[in-house]
């Protein structure tokens, strides 16, 4: 699972840090210390994935992921010191794929940067189509359409998505989607769900106010519906 990653953090010694764990697992990575080089560097080298810090100087993480979300479908992990619950939420509402706080372990970064670019296409090849209400999820080509129409989706939306349409009209609770996109559970992040699953509704419902086929199971959780919408 070799890829280019770009890490935009504009602490040296953690970036270093950082650009060391990523080389020893063979992946390609360039350095950026702040939010226009890291628009700069996204739009030139089209990396896999973006390592973003959210305390940039020129431009914010905020900035460059509403940019980046708004270029394309690059994955984004977040980086931050914030651990504001409302701070979170803001980077996945502007289309982050996951976040971490610091201080963390280069060991569990490595793992949530795994966790992402399998998501977003870097996995095995070869899995089915899986088709649900007039959803159709290709993991191989990293592709959802709805009524044959693409649909773009983040890499969490992909997996969410993924793991409701392999098995429709079954009920999933936020903990067990959130370990589909981040493959850890950590209750205290489950509102997270919430917004992707906001966000999937604005792309795969004509009126994602009175919801067809993503639909909400009060109390329990979320299920994708099996008839058509």
């Amino acid at each position: 699972m070799r890829a280019h990653v770009l890490v935009a953090e504009d602490d040296a010694m953690q970036a270093e840090l950082i650009r060391r764990s990523l080389l020893s697992e063979g992946h390609t990575v360039t350095v950026v210390h702040d939010g226009a080089a890291a628009l700069d560097a996204a739009r030139r080298l089209r990396p896999d994935l973006v390592v973003l810090d959210l305390m940039l100087p020129v431009l914010d993480g905020f900035d460059v992921c509403r940019t980046l979300r708004g270029d394309g479908g690059t994955p984004v992990l977040m980086l931050t010191a914030r651990t504001a619950e409302d701070d979170v939420l803001r980077g996945l509402d502007l289309g982050a794929d996951d976040y971490m706080t610091k201080p963390y372990s280069p060991r569990e970064l490595l793992a949530r940067i795994r966790t992402v670019l399998r998501r977003s296409g870097h996995g095995a090849p070869g899995e089915r189509v899986v088709r649900a209400g007039g959803i159709s999820v290709d993991p191989a080509r990293h592709e959802v359409r709805r009524d044959g129409e693409p649909v773009d989706c983040t890499p969490a939306e992909f997996a969410i998505l993924l793991a409701m349409a392999a098995e429709p009209d079954r009920v999933f609770s936020r903990r067990q989607l959130l370990a589909c996109t981040r493959g850890i559970d950590r209750a205290s992040t489950e509102r997270a769900v919430d917004v992707h699953i906001m966000n999937l509704r604005r792309k795969i419902e004509d009126d994602p106010r009175s919801p067809r086929r993503l639909l909400t199971v009060f109390g329990v959780g979320y299920k994708l519906s099996a008839a058509r919408g």
